[in-house]
């Protein structure tokens, strides 16, 4: 029997409840497979700091490190609490950059996923949907704007203003580069190349880089986008995109706007990849105005539980498995708060009626 660590990082706001419907997941898989899992709790995020003074404390770097992957619900605050903590220790920045520093996690797979039949939750036309949305944007995660350096202070004249440095070398571009083309070759062999060579030089290298890459891929077609064009292309004809990979500030905004497509980020799962080790988080944030309300919509941590099953674990079957089970609960008319309005004729459930649905169609399938 196969046996596996898993730091669970529950986080703040909506991060508990939404953690608690993925860990039953994982309990119906072990009931399915030949497997265990031991579950680490730790703090991590605004919580982590109320209790130590640490957003991410030794403790918990501790349990991490032991861990086989990391599932991390969101953190943060809301603006006002955030205050409440020191700039360079909110969760943010006390925590998830130092996370993604610590393990390398430079590969960033955020699924955008919506099938015709559940078409009527994106707010875009079916026409525009047409067969349905199926594509995947790989973002570098520990280079770029986030992790230059950083400068705040009062100029010569008196005026205050702050310095960030945008840098990236050929390596951090060729290794990411190289995990999008394995995908597209895995899929659809299309891949949409998203920068600003026009603006940023930056982006030229980048470019440069992605051109000796893809020679090595001669079976992959690429397709280049300025970032601004591909927001609007996004709206206007997603169907076009099928692996899309873009620097860190690019990856953050676009994805947000792949779960605008789809009808919530409630629908935005995703894996933080390493050569060494993974994390796997909503792409969404902490929701604080919701939290404790049992609205939460949890697909978003059960998919990672998903694609943690399938890049970790080696359990890709089961990993569908799992997606066939949430996707079915909103075949059968249920959906959270999130994607429906009352008089919309879906049956509105909770967050935790979400996780026994999916949890009860997953035991009904015949095991792996």
């Amino acid at each position: 029997m196969k046996h596996y660590k898993i730091a669970v990082l529950a986080g703040d706001g909506i991060g508990p409840e939404i953690t608690q419907e993925a860990l039953k997941v994982l309990k119906v898989v072990e009931e399915r497979n030949d497997v265990t899992f031991e579950l680490m709790p730790a703090l991590f995020g605004a919580c982590a700091y109320f209790a130590t003074g640490d957003a991410f404390p030794q403790a918990t770097i501790d349990i991490c490190d032991q861990a086989d992957a990391i599932l991390k619900g969101p953190i943060g605050l809301s603006h006002e609490e955030s205050k409440k903590i020191p700039v360079d220790k909110q969760p943010e920045r006390g925590a998830l950059l130092p996370l993604r520093r610590r393990y390398n996690t430079y590969a960033n797979f955020r699924p955008v996923s919506l099938p015709k039949a559940l078409a009527h939750f994106s707010p875009l036309k079916p026409e525009v949907i047409g067969e349905g949305i199926d594509l995947i944007m790989v973002r570098e995660l520990v280079g770029g704007l986030y992790f230059g350096e950083k400068e705040m202070g009062v100029n010569e004249q008196g005026l205050r203003y702050v310095r960030e440095t945008l840098e990236y070398d050929e390596e951090q571009i060729r290794r990411i580069m190289h995990q999008a083309f394995k995908l597209a070759m895995k899929r659809r062999k299309l891949l949409h190349n998203i920068h600003k060579s026009n603006v940023l030089k930056s982006s030229v290298l980048w470019n440069e880089v992605m051109e000796e890459v893809a020679k090595e891929y001669p079976e992959v077609k690429v397709v280049n986008y300025l970032v601004d064009a591909a927001a609007t292309a996004l709206c206007l004809n997603p169907a076009q995109f099928d692996v899309m990979v873009m620097e860190n500030m690019f990856g953050d905004i676009l994805s947000d706007q792949g779960g605008g497509i789809l009808g919530s980020l409630g629908l935005m799962p995703s894996a933080c990849l390493g050569d060494d080790k993974a994390y796997y988080e909503p792409s969404h944030g902490s929701a604080p105005d919701i939290a404790g309300k049992n609205i939460a919509n949890p697909y978003s941590m059960i998919g990672s539980v998903a694609m943690m099953l399938e890049n970790s674990f080696d359990m890709a079957d089961e990993a569908k498995n799992v997606w066939a089970a949430m996707q079915g609960v909103f075949a059968d008319g249920f959906s959270t708060a999130d994607l429906s309005k009352p008089g919309s004729g879906v049956k509105m459930i909770s967050t935790v009626e979400f996780g026994d649905k999916v949890v009860e169609k997953l035991r009904a399938m015949p095991k792996v």
